[in-house]
């Protein structure tokens, strides 16, 4: 499994703990071990004493929320201001940490309610339920999140000692939440499980360990230093090895060495890309004879720039596009049915479009291998409604759940934490109400519908690889479609399930034959093939394109372009068919 590929285990672990608190508040509270919890509450407050309730008092104050707020973007400016200390990669995985730790707490507190023990508060009670501990959580998010730090940059007695007295802090808070009468024991123990698993999904995720002898690790564990400019979204990682097969397509050609001088007009999103990026595609152009460059900057009301103008002003040989899906979209609009090629420079948030075409995830080696490889013909999709001018997009389009998720994600998260400020946002969505709508494909019987989102695809795949359309590709001349209904935890975790399961099984080869509707993991999916989608919602609802969020609506209507952008992609080795991979 890809490292980024982990994060995914988030909505499986909040799932998890939520379980585990519905076990603990059922039928098995009645018996052992859990039956013991109110006398071992009882017997820790009636021998209560003064100097352990003034040390109980310090350390519920220090894993507070004011508390661990502050600590936690203390250390994140420490470590992204401090001269000769900056470490993007270290900062994101201590505020992620906590965020996503703080994500799981709050959403099992709204699916679990325990009542705090039935003796004296030595706090004042806060009205979330008592299960899981939030301070004993935060507390191993954020010191535990520490201690993997400090284990990465110091040596000898001095990490033993600093590793050890960060680990005993989310001990003592969950000791002294249970002598304070706050939480029951099994609360803190979750507490401690839910803040431990969440730093190692994030460690594993953010800090890929090296898999040979040699390897370097991105961390602080002997880690090279990051370029300055590179943000967490744009860390350079591996390429994929595998492309999917497909027979030679006839949209394709190989791409030769220019003669002379031609032009190049780059359309840079100038918070995606930064001035180290943009001094390096200068100059990567420069060498394969694009000694002509046009810079146009997006704005927010020119989305692709000035390109339209650009590429009429006279003869242009390439359009690089310095941004993310939003961007690529923009581009792609105006260039669609025309013979200038596209080449992506992944640096948004998501960069699907790149992943799934399998460019490299870093700028300059996408750029690097797009050059020196081939020109592929891909579909577009082409999208309007009530409200929505006609548009293209090149990965997905969707109402539901999935575009409230979009729309409501924090920018600055986006900015710093890249697509983990989605999952954050996702979790906020869980309990919206499924919507009504109706489905018609290729002009057929409407095929009326509930579900909590309905996504339209020309590729498959989410991060990490995550197969939502397993059976998509850029090059079939058909969209597809899934429904996501789950029906409470189980049928989210259903879903969960059955993707991942997808995705570690999956093997690539040529795409199935289109048939009759399918609908996996216990109703939870539902999927279908068409070149023309027909969406209809009782109720106005979120609406996005390719990740840029667009105001409700009723109606939707999405038909395939086949062929209609031309996209540089790297070179197949020996054994591979040139073609969409």
């Amino acid at each position: 499994m890809r490292p980024g590929r982990l994060l995914l285990l988030l909505p499986l672990q909040a799932a998890s703990v939520a379980g585990t608190g519905l076990l603990v508040t059922g039928p098995p509270a009645g018996r052992w071990p859990l039956s013991v919890e109110d006398g071992v509450n009882r017997a820790v407050a009636d021998r209560r004493e003064a100097l352990a309730t003034a040390v109980s008092e310090g350390m519920s104050l220090l894993a507070s929320t004011e508390s661990i707020v502050t600590l936690t973007l203390v250390a994140v400016l420490a470590l992204l201001l401090v001269p000769r200390v900056r470490r993007w990669r270290d900062a994101a995985f201590l505020a992620g940490s906590v965020a996503a730790q703080s994500a799981v707490f709050l959403f099992v507190t709204m699916v679990v309610g325990r009542a705090r023990p039935d003796v004296p508060h030595l706090d004042a009670a806060p009205p979330t339920s008592s299960f899981p501990s939030g301070h004993v959580g935060a507390a191993t998010a954020l010191f535990g999140g520490l201690a993997v730090l400090a284990a990465g940059r110091l040596r000898g007695a001095r990490r033993v000692l600093v590793v050890g007295l960060l680990l005993l802090v989310p001990a003592a808070v969950a000791v002294s939440r249970v002598y304070r009468g706050m939480h029951h024991p099994s609360d803190v123990v979750v507490g401690l499980l839910n803040g431990g698993c969440t730093l190692l999904v994030m460690a594993y995720a953010l800090f890929p360990f090296p898999s040979r002898p040699g390897a370097s690790t991105p961390t602080g564990l002997s880690a090279p230093r990051s370029r300055p400019d590179d943000d967490v979204h744009a860390a350079p990682m591996p390429a994929a090895t595998a492309p999917d097969a497909l027979a030679p397509s006839a949209r394709s050609t190989r791409v030769e060495a220019p003669a002379g001088p031609r032009r190049a007009v780059v359309v840079r999103h100038p918070h995606g890309c930064g001035d180290g990026t943009a001094a390096r595609v200068r100059a990567l152009l420069r060498d394969h004879g694009y000694r002509d460059q046009v810079w146009t900057p997006t704005t927010a009301e020119e989305p692709a720039g000035a390109l339209a103008a650009r590429v009429a002003e006279a003869d242009t040989a390439l359009v690089v596009v310095c941004g993310g899906d939003g961007t690529v979209r923009a581009c792609a609009d105006v260039l669609s049915g025309g013979a200038i090629p596209l080449a992506v420079v992944p640096c948004g948030t998501g960069n699907l479009l790149a992943r799934n075409l399998r460019l490299p995830s870093d700028p300059d080696a996408a750029l690097r291998e797009a050059l020196a490889g081939t020109a592929v013909g891909i579909d577009l999709g082409r999208i309007h409604g009530d409200g929505l001018e006609p548009t293209r997009f090149t990965v997905m389009a969707g109402a539901g759940f999935d575009a409230a998720m979009v729309r409501d994600a924090s920018a600055r998260l986006k900015q710093r934490l890249g697509w983990v400020a989605y999952v954050l946002s996702a979790l906020r969505h869980l309990g919206d109400p499924r919507m009504r709508l109706s489905v018609r494909l290729d002009g057929g019987a409407p095929l009326e519908r509930r579900a909590r989102m309905v996504v339209l695809g020309n590729v498959g795949s989410l991060q990490g690889g995550l197969p939502l359309l397993p059976d998509a590709r850029p090059d079939s001349g058909r969209l597809d479609v899934v429904l996501l209904d789950p029906r409470g935890v189980a049928g989210w975790l259903a879903a969960a399930g059955h993707l991942l399961t997808r995705s570690a099984t999956r093997t690539p080869g040529p795409r199935r034959a289109a048939g009759p509707n399918r609908r996996p993991a216990h109703g939870a999916l539902e999927y279908f093939s068409a070149e023309r989608i027909d969406l209809r919602f009782a109720r106005p609802q979120p609406r996005e394109v390719d990740g840029d969020a667009f105001a409700a609506g009723t109606r939707l209507t999405a038909e395939v372009e086949p062929g209609a952008l031309r996209v540089y992609l790297p070179a197949p080795g020996p054994a591979e068919p040139i073609g969409v991979r």
